[in-house]
């Protein structure tokens, strides 16, 4: 950055940070973005303040790297036409500019490119210094940038929640990608982050599972596959009790008495067991907690094969009792709730004008034999989260399923007096995945499914038999390829579209899959190991010596990394990082044949290294973040 500063008269880093969102000890493109609205104030008169937002990225390369269209400097109105006007502010453009070219024209919108030598010299130092920090931006979590020590944001992210002794199914899978993934963004924002994972883990049916394990159980089965032995035991019991129900409603169209039978049914007696457990008796919740320790024993085995980790296992067995009957109490007293047929419910059309109010509808708090609802619960639990962690933002990643019951949920809480702790939720949805299945069937076990797709992969593995014997633990790659597979196919979409879940499609090496993407990572390690350079030599290029346009073109992609970073910020997507990285990587694959490293002058050589190592970490960098695992052979 200082020799950039160096080559621009009159910038300095103090006149920078001036400029809002403006991070040059990051960012190098925001020391391009407040020289240029510097250069523009000269030109167009304009404010500099007006200017620096408004400079935005050209859709590719073969545009420029960044645009400026007239309209958004909010002209005054009856002067000339805003296409006119750039005309002339291009030909006022200085000459000799020591990071742009001459901007190019079309329509109103003026765009700039980038001078190679200035970019690459400033760009590739900067990737390698910083490495794997290269993007984040630890400063956008600060409670108050201009004084760091006053902490770090905290946020919450509750995410993935599977039912115990239920399958994983696609609706948690999706949960478990995208909320990673905003764990990982927001720490790389600098935010104070806590992983939540909210396990659906009470209810009567908890109490059917024990009845279950009592007449058919396993000790050995459920050490060794809990979830999998529990939820064998839960279809088998369901059955049965299904089949009772409706023995039991045919004796009482036959004007049998059947009293008896309903007060003894599995049904009544799963209810009983469920009342001990609300009671705390000590025998069943004992059976209920080893099923619960048993489970996330299990589910930690799987999270980490997808690089998911949690701060804390929550639930809604954790929401006390007396919690809830508290937020009843004082849903009447407000008079948010009202009595309807014995049970309580909230009628917004009453509380909330307009079209809001009737979209909200009527949901129920409270049934009339006094159980308390989900929504009930989630009230408690998150006036609860709040007290515990005073919380800048919490973040639901529920599927959009959900909607309604998250709009509900955040009324609610304003209605009862706490907009503040309102306006700090968000609900970050997802649409579904279709024809989720594995290759025996329709079961819908994660473990399942991963072990369907690593085995795929390792077919395809072994097609090629001298890489395949190059690779240190074949299996294990092929499981981090399985993994990257179904990742990358949940996150290439935008979140809210529902996609088919296609094994022949994830699983190609050829269009933007997970496999590519991790080939892509794989071939540019390749290069490094052929070229036998250490890590200071590397650094100790001279890349001056990159001007041909391939190796530029890369540099500027390279250079567009933080911005990706914080965009991503605000669209919550994993698909805008995905995007880029496949650019990237595309920009990549075509410069292998000009760019080679092998048979080249030892000066160039280095040189081309250390663009192909810059590209290795944020490719890197980019694959971390989605929760990915780069592998450096297959």
């Amino acid at each position: 950055m200082e020799q950039l500063q160096q080559q621009v008269e009159g910038l300095n880093l103090n006149a920078i940070t001036e400029f809002p969102n403006c991070y040059p000890d990051v960012n190098p493109l925001d020391v391009y973005r407040a020289h240029l609205a510097n250069v523009l104030t000269e030109v167009t008169g304009v404010d500099k303040n007006i200017i620096y937002p408004a400079l935005s990225w050209t859709q590719s390369l073969d545009k420029g790297d960044l645009v400026l269209a007239a309209p958004a400097l909010r002209l005054p109105k009856g002067g000339p036409k805003p296409d006119q006007i750039v005309q002339d502010w291009a030909a006022k453009f200085p000459e000799n500019d020591p990071l742009f070219e001459k901007p190019h024209v079309h329509s109103y919108f003026m765009s700039f490119f980038f001078k190679g030598a200035p970019l690459v010299n400033s760009i590739l130092p900067t990737i390698l210094q910083k490495g794997k920090t290269f993007g984040t931006n630890p400063s956008l979590g600060l409670k108050d940038p201009k004084e760091p020590s006053a902490g770090r944001k905290k946020i919450i992210v509750e995410f993935s929640s599977p039912n115990i002794a239920k399958p994983f199914h696609a609706g948690h899978l999706r949960s478990t990608i995208i909320g990673g993934f905003l764990g990982n963004l927001y720490e790389g924002a600098g935010w104070d982050v806590t992983r939540i994972n909210y396990l659906g883990d009470w209810g009567k049916q908890y109490g059917l599972l024990a009845l279950a394990f009592e007449k058919f159980g396993d000790e050995k089965a459920l050490e060794q596959d809990p979830i999998n032995h529990l939820f064998q035991l839960y279809v088998r019991i369901n059955t049965e009790m299904t089949e009772e129900k409706e023995q039991i409603a045919k004796r009482k169209e036959a004007g049998e008495d059947v009293t008896e039978a309903e007060a003894n049914s599995l049904d009544e007696q799963a209810r009983r067991y469920f009342k001990k457990m609300t009671d705390r008796d000590e025998k069943a919740l004992a059976m209920w907690k080893k099923f619960r320790d048993l489970s996330i024993v299990r589910y930690k085995q799987t999270y980490a094969r997808l690089n998911i980790h949690f701060d804390e296992y929550s639930g809604e067995s954790q929401v006390s009792e007396a919690d809830m009957a508290d937020i009843g109490k004082q849903l009447e007293e407000k008079k948010i709730s009202k009595e309807d047929n014995g049970a309580q419910l909230i009628d917004f059309s009453e509380l909330v004008p307009g079209k809001e109010g009737k979209r909200l509808e009527k949901p129920l708090v409270r049934k009339r034999d006094g159980t308390a609802l989900y929504l009930t619960r989630d009230i408690s639990e998150l006036l609860a989260r709040h007290a515990k962690y005073n919380f800048d933002k919490m973040i639901y990643v529920v599927a959009s399923a959900q909607d309604l019951h998250l709009k509900q949920l955040f009324k609610i809480i304003e209605l009862l007096g706490h907009k503040d702790i309102a306006d700090k939720c968000q609900h970050i949805n997802f649409g579904l995945v279709l024809g989720m299945s594995t290759r025996k069937g329709t079961v819908k076990f994660l473990d399942d499914i991963l072990r369907d797709v690593a085995d795929k992969m390792h077919e395809t593995m072994r097609k090629n038999e001298d890489k395949y014997n190059q690779v240190e633990n074949p299996e294990a790659v092929a499981d981090v390829l399985g993994i990257s597979s179904v990742m990358v196919q949940d996150m290439t979409g935008k979140r809210i579209n529902n996609y088919t879940f296609n094994m022949d499609q994830m699983t190609s090496f050829e269009g933007d899959t997970g496999p590519y993407l991790q080939y892509a990572h794989a071939r540019v390690c390749s290069i490094k190991r052929k070229a036998g350079l250490s890590d200071e030599e590397i650094a100790s290029a001279d890349f001056s010596l990159l001007t041909e346009a391939h190796a530029v073109n890369i540099v500027r992609l390279l250079a567009q990394w933080p911005d990706v970073f914080s965009n991503t910020l605000r669209t919550l997507e994993p698909t805008t990082v995905l995007a880029y990285l496949f650019k990237m990587t595309h920009a990549l694959s075509s410069s292998y044949d000009v760019l080679r490293i092998m048979g080249s002058e030892p000066a160039v050589l280095k040189a081309r290294m250390a663009l192909y190592e810059a590209a290795h970490i944020v490719l890197g960098n980019g694959m971390r973040l989605l929760g990915l695992s780069p592998v450096e052979r297959m």
